[in-house]
């Protein structure tokens, strides 16, 4: 009989701590969108993990509701002070009705270079058809690319050429780090179905030495938009980091030190990629026109990134679909990190995902209009 109650109590002491520590990980998480990571730099790892300490502190209030425990009320406090929060990772949303014939259908896509360093040769050709046959199905009025890769002529690895021709694209503004053995350049672009009377640039800190960029461009169908195409901070995955999700057996001391190597990669991007998030929202509160921004933040909706434009404008996701949403297709659990957000005064209507995986990203696609 002791024995019995030593081992409850055991078990309860350890479902107290439990508790305790999920409790305080999902208030950091909450706290990770309004706080600099330059503050606090292991807070956003707390918004990163969001959706794995939200579904354990679920288990949780339902161990303790199971034993008619009053932690309950504590877990359904902690669960109430997230609010809205909680509807940046769930969406709910109906759409705004299309009442007029001014949209356009604006699609983002990270190609990751469209598969060009496949050891498979004649793979990266047929990826890059793919890609290419899945954009024709769209049909997208503007066109955002990131991690876009353009060799120039001669080349059989034609990308913008032929993107020109097949959709009949009007004009384009793209920025790109070049490579000048081989006449390669790796960057972001935008196409346009209509046309573009004002291009530019968003400048990022130490922008010679970074691969990240942003552009826009401002596109005249009846209405003028002023559209962003953004690629912000990366964590640089190698080979060896992706290992940590991919192999078993690995020594208890070596996956120790790649975990620990990995989380501090993914602490040392927090802070470059929020400063380049204030610059553009700083750039975009100067347009002239209604903004739609797209692209790869590379970040979560638990994130300081994503609260510089959430703040302002509409994230076109959470307002047309329902669910939880999934943009990265790699091997780390990202979950949404690629987005649409456009002015308040803008209506979206049919977000759609890219079922096929194609790149390590999954392509995003909405219409949107002026409200009437």
């Amino acid at each position: 009989m002791k024995s019995w109650f030593r081992q409850l109590f055991r078990f309860k002491t350890i479902l107290i701590i439990a508790s305790v520590g999920a409790m305080l990980s999902l208030a950091l998480a909450y706290l990770s969108p309004y706080v600099h990571p330059k503050t606090a730099s292991l807070l956003p790892l707390f918004g990163l993990a969001y959706w794995f300490i939200f579904l354990f502190n679920i288990l949780l209030l339902v161990i303790w509701a199971f034993l008619r425990s009053k932690w309950v009320f504590a877990f359904l406090i902690i669960l109430l002070v997230g609010g809205r929060l909680h509807f940046r990772v769930f969406a709910f949303g109906n759409g705004d009705e299309n009442t007029g014939s001014n949209s356009i259908n604006v699609m983002s896509y990270n190609v990751r270079l469209f598969d060009l360093y496949n050891a498979d040769r004649m793979e990266s050709y047929r990826t890059k058809n793919k890609i290419f046959k899945y954009i024709q199905d769209i049909k997208p009025d503007v066109l955002c690319f990131q991690e876009y890769y353009h060799q120039d002529a001669p080349t059989a690895f034609v990308t913008t050429d032929s993107l020109m021709q097949m959709m009949q694209f009007s004009d384009r503004h793209e920025r790109f780090a070049q490579k000048m053995y081989g006449r390669q350049n790796f960057g972001i672009a935008l196409f346009s179905m209509y046309p573009i009377i004002e291009k530019g640039f968003v400048n990022f800190p130490d922008q010679n030495k970074s691969f990240n960029y942003c552009i826009y461009a401002d596109i005249v169908k009846e209405d003028t938009f002023r559209v962003y195409n953004v690629h912000l901070q990366s964590i640089r995955l190698q080979k060896d980091d992706y290992a940590l999700f991919n192999e078993e057996g690995t020594p208890a001391a070596e996956q120790s030190s790649n975990i620990f190597r990995l989380l501090n990669k993914v602490r040392n991007a927090y802070p470059v990629r929020a400063a380049q998030a204030e610059l553009i929202a700083q750039h975009m509160q100067n347009s002239p026109y209604p903004v739609i921004v797209c692209g790869d933040f590379n970040d979560t909706p638990l994130s300081y990134t994503y609260n510089q434009f959430s703040a302002h404008l509409t994230d076109a996701f959470r307002n047309t679909s329902f669910g939880l949403g999934k943009t990265y297709a790699g091997a780390i659990p990202a979950g949404r990190i690629d987005y649409i957000f456009h002015s308040p005064e803008l209506g979206s209507s049919d977000f759609e995902i890219q079922n096929e995986t194609l790149s390590d990203h999954y392509a995003i696609s909405c219409t949107i209009f002026p409200k009437e």
